[in-house]
């Protein structure tokens, strides 16, 4: 069953972007602003098929790779309850954004700066959703491939969050330094 839940977690998560990009659209804003700070960004899109596909391949008994699963009973509990917590913190995490919403830094319409609902928890809510769906799965699957996906999503996310605070500094000034000084960057 958890690995079942796991794709659920992270195929809803996906849905949630779609539905807001969307939304987005129809109110004449540009969501995806993806790949414009930097264009090695369209090197992540394989990895995360990939990272899908080794999920549903763990789900489903298809063809995998990255050793066997390590049963126990503790930690997929854990990866469980993680994998829950997401997209929650993720769905709140975008209503909060509101019409601030980009899938990248929108350096010339960028909206107003949101310090609000989980934007008053955390800088990155839905960074840290993220973070939590990678360690679910990995303690949900316990394998080498799972942990790989785990430390390098946690340096990509981290590297992503470093190149937008920049913009942001650029952006909105002292008072995003203000708010910065006020919450903290994950939890």
């Amino acid at each position: 069953m958890p690995p079942y839940f796991a794709l659920a977690a992270l195929a809803l998560m996906i849905l949630f972007v779609l539905i807001r990009s969307r939304q987005m659209k129809r109110l004449g804003l540009a969501a995806f602003h993806f790949g414009k700070m930097d264009k090695k960004d369209f090197l992540i899109p394989p990895f995360v098929l990939l990272y899908i596909y080794l999920i549903v391949a763990n789900t489903f008994n298809l063809p995998r790779f990255g050793g066997t699963v390590i049963v126990n009973t503790v930690t997929p509990l854990v990866g469980l309850a993680l994998c829950a917590l997401a997209p929650a913190l993720f769905l709140w995490g975008l209503i909060s954004f509101g019409r601030s919403f980009r899938v990248g830094v929108d350096m010339d319409a960028p909206g107003a700066l949101v310090t609000g609902g989980a934007f008053a928890l955390s800088r990155n809510p839905l960074y840290v959703a993220f973070f939590m769906i990678l360690t679910g799965v990995f303690l949900i699957l316990p394998t080498w491939i799972f942990f790989v996906y785990l430390m390098a999503g946690l340096w990509l996310i981290d590297r992503q969050v470093n190149l937008e605070e920049t913009a942001l500094k650029k952006i909105y000034g002292p008072i995003y330094d203000a708010y910065c000084e006020k919450v903290r960057r994950y939890i």
